[in-house]
């Protein structure tokens, strides 16, 4: 027997229809390329989304068909997020900190058929154009006396494409499983491959985030998106911030702590979403400026993911700023979220040292991700919080294979895929990762988490960032080598590393050697390229 309830698709285009009759004054505001910010309504939004529906019919676009996006985090490009994929095409957002040669290999695998831009990439766009095989057509999302002057075939103005069109438009309806975005993984091995998501994963992965297990996203809020809109969809914040109201604000291109300290105080940010690295120059400009964010800012969540947070940048947003983390965790696969670490109610009174051993970890999984740690054989794993494996997920926003079959059968015999993570699950559920499968380090038959080692490091006052990689050893199979950037006019030497990390790690785990750099390689989306670090330390050898 089936239940007698409507039959409507989960489509973008109702989330968007929702926030035009729900709350159509709230704000977006988003930093512009000269510094001023700019500020519009989603009503504002829902008219020019319509538009350019109207201009990509005109155009002869196609349902289905593929329309690229380099562009920072703004208005336009949220308009885009609506009106591409509200009318049926699939909008497809470009990473533009990739490699040239991985950008054209991307736009032409997913047969772009028209590339819009923002103006800090037309150099870029024009250095391409000639090997975009499908891209019938060149956008600026700028004004008419703002256009580049590059040599690009069918160049076009966006506000005058879509100035010559109603601002009203009928949404199609159709099946919610249709695509309606895409994103491609950052490829630090082999060609980047791309994952398409659907109309009803997206609607049913930001519904996640509005709970109060997932960002407690609200209309009370006034969230800022360090997360890039082409990395992920902005972990699907737009969608969900459209969904229960919340302003947004949209930081441009200018990521520099400074910056960003700025537009949190201005427009009253109170939940800011970024990785590591970003939080870091944030927190550095504090401690360098001497602010006060706790009694100048109104944040009180912050979202980081991406990476695992440093201990210490945890412990500063809760003491300094009087910010609660929440860490996350997931994959372009996932949509990408698949865990938050929000405490339980037994957390509620607990010291700070136990709160940060709490926020230390990735996190319950929501409602809709379902996870398991295997051994290498497959056996499923205890959820005691010590047993460590490979960990597996499967949900209704989890990727099934990558776009065009690249990468062939992603998915086992039970319908899990295989993250690459080494995590634990303890009893109420929580998953802390403790390496990434490529990077754990195996000493003498027994792993050692770098992640842990690299957290411990970066809770030494000099140190900016670190990582860990293993070193072949002739005795021991590998040992840990810890690569270490300093924070400007600060010094530290070996020995007041090992010291720091003694009182944190277990004694085998300590590295055999320190090694100081002047940065470390990083991915379009601010991973630590570890490959890379491997590379550039191939001929290192312990002294012994």
């Amino acid at each position: 027997m089936l239940g007698l309830m409507q039959d409507q698709p989960l489509l973008i285009s109702s989330v968007l229809e929702h926030a035009l009759k729900a709350h159509p004054h709230t704000e977006i505001a988003s930093r512009m390329a000269d510094g001023s910010v700019h500020h519009c309504t989603y009503a504002d939004i829902g008219e020019r989304a319509k538009q350019v529906a109207n201009a990509l019919v005109a155009l002869g676009v196609q349902p289905g068909e593929r329309i690229g996006t380099l562009a920072w985090n703004g208005y336009r490009h949220m308009e885009l997020y609506f009106g591409v994929s509200g009318m049926g095409a699939v909008l497809h957002t470009i990473n533009p900190r990739l490699f040239p040669e991985q950008i054209e290999f991307i736009a032409n695998h997913a047969e772009d058929q028209y590339l819009l831009f923002d103006l800090s990439f037309a150099e870029l766009v024009e250095q391409i154009a000639p090997r975009l095989k499908s891209v019938k057509a060149f956008i600026a999302l700028c004004e008419r006396e703002q256009m580049p002057a590059i040599d690009v075939p069918g160049l076009m103005c966006y506000e005058d494409l879509i100035a010559g069109h109603s601002n009203d438009f009928i949404w199609p309806e159709f099946d919610e499983r249709t695509a309606s975005s895409m994103c491609y993984t950052s490829g630090t091995t082999g060609n980047p491959k791309g994952v398409l998501y659907s109309h009803r994963s997206s609607i049913l992965h930001s519904l996640a985030l509005c709970t109060s297990d997932g960002f407690g996203l609200s209309a009370a809020d006034s969230a800022l998106l360090v997360v890039p809109m082409f990395h992920v969809n902005a972990w699907g914040m737009p969608y969900a911030a459209a969904m229960c109201g919340a302003k947004l604000v949209l930081p441009g291109a200018a990521l520099d702590g400074e910056s960003l300290y700025t537009l949190m105080r201005d427009e009253q940010v109170t939940l800011a979403l970024g990785v590591p690295t970003v939080w870091m120059m944030l927190q550095q400009h504090v401690e360098t400026q001497a602010l006060q964010p706790a009694t100048e800012l109104c944040l009180n969540r912050v979202v980081i993911g991406g990476a695992a947070a440093p201990r210490i940048q945890v412990d500063t947003f809760e003491t300094r700023f009087n910010a609660r983390v929440l860490h996350a965790w997931g994959m372009t696969e996932m949509s990408p979220l698949g865990t938050i670490c929000n405490p339980l109610p037994k957390h509620r009174d607990a010291p700070l040292e136990a709160v940060l051993d709490l926020q230390a970890k990735q996190g319950r999984a929501l409602f809709g991700v379902s996870m398991k740690i295997v051994d290498e054989q497959g056996a499923e794993l205890p959820r005691d919080g010590k047993a460590s494996g490979l960990l597996l997920v499967k949900g209704p926003w989890i990727a099934s294979q990558y776009y065009g079959g690249e990468g062939g059968q992603i998915l086992d015999s039970e319908g899990w895929l295989d993250t690459g993570d080494i995590a634990t699950i303890d009893t109420d559920g929580y998953m802390q990762i403790t390496d990434r499968a490529k990077d754990v380090i195996k000493s003498g038959g027994e792993w050692i988490s770098s992640i842990d080692l690299e957290n411990a490091a970066v809770s030494h006052p000099a140190v900016a960032e670190a990582a860990v990689i293993g070193i072949a050893h002739p005795k021991w199979q590998e040992r840990p080598l810890l690569v270490v950037v300093l924070k400007p006019g600060r010094t530290a030497s070996k020995d007041d590393l090992l010291t720091v990390l003694q009182s944190r790690v277990a004694k085998w785990w300590l590295p055999d050697d320190v090694a100081f750099v002047e940065a470390l390689p990083h991915t379009a989306t601010g991973k630590l390229q570890k490959m890379k670090l491997r590379e550039q330390f191939r001929d290192f050898r312990f002294q012994t």
